[in-house]
């Protein structure tokens, strides 16, 4: 039995296929070996898609978790989850991620725990992107993203479509292409020591070569150029 066992039955999950067997191994990651950060905190969530890992954060203990998310489509099929205690904790949102950081910001907001899960890959401003968090002061920023496997600190540019739900949202009104970066592990690396954060890198390899085919990303060999990865943020000075 795992947490997202009901995800496949969800109209939004039906129509894409199966995705319990992934989702429930990632929650492993991204919210298991976080418990002890997750119960009674204050979680805010980034690039919600349809709500699933707000739901989760809830669903390990937290507080209360603010999800921001830019397809307004996808904020409504989150009225599709279980009717439970977890939905009733989260408060979703439509937006611009980095308008809603802002706007948190200036209403002198702090969080516990961010969420910056699958969106690193799909955006331009990186750096900015985890300097508007350390105003927020969380003790932790889980990020889980894919990563260019090169040795040097770099960012490389890549077009993707904007029709796509999991791809990069419009930049501007009307444009198909838009233009995101995927970063190297090092300048993740060197992202994280610029802004005074330590950095671990979660150690996937647990999982046994025989359970991989779900997350089978994770485990791109180094002929693939990308890799899916996770790793915890926390600041030293907070």
């Amino acid at each position: 039995m795992g947490f997202f066992d009901f995800i496949d039955d969800l109209p939004h999950y039906v129509e894409r296929g199966p995705a319990s067997k992934r989702m429930n191994r990632r929650h492993d990651f991204l919210i298991k070996d976080f418990a002890d950060d997750i119960a009674g905190a204050k979680v805010l969530d980034l690039a919600s898609h349809d709500g699933r890992w707000c739901y989760a954060f809830a669903g390990a203990g937290a507080a209360s978790v603010v999800g921001i998310e830019a397809r307004p489509n996808l904020v409504a099929d989150f009225a599709n989850y279980p009717d439970s205690a977890f939905r009733g904790k989260v408060d979703l949102r439509v937006g611009d991620l980095f308008d809603g950081i802002r706007a948190e910001i200036a209403k002198g907001e702090i969080y516990d725990v961010i969420g910056v899960l699958g969106i690193l890959y799909h955006i331009m401003d990186h750096f900015s992107l985890f300097q508007l968090l350390r105003e927020l002061k969380p003790r932790l920023v889980i990020v889980d993203s894919e990563f260019v496997l090169r040795d040097n600190a770099a960012i490389q540019l890549i077009y993707e479509r904007t029709d796509n739900i999991l791809n990069a949202v419009s930049q501007f009104p009307g444009q198909e292409r838009a233009v995101k970066g995927v970063p190297t592990f090092s300048a993740m690396e060197m992202i994280a020591e610029g802004l005074n954060y330590d950095i671990e890198w979660s150690d996937w390899s647990r999982v046994p070569e025989g359970d991989r085919a779900p997350v089978n990303d994770y485990f791109r060999p180094q002929a693939k150029q990308k890799r899916r990865a996770t790793c915890a943020l926390r600041l030293r000075d907070r």
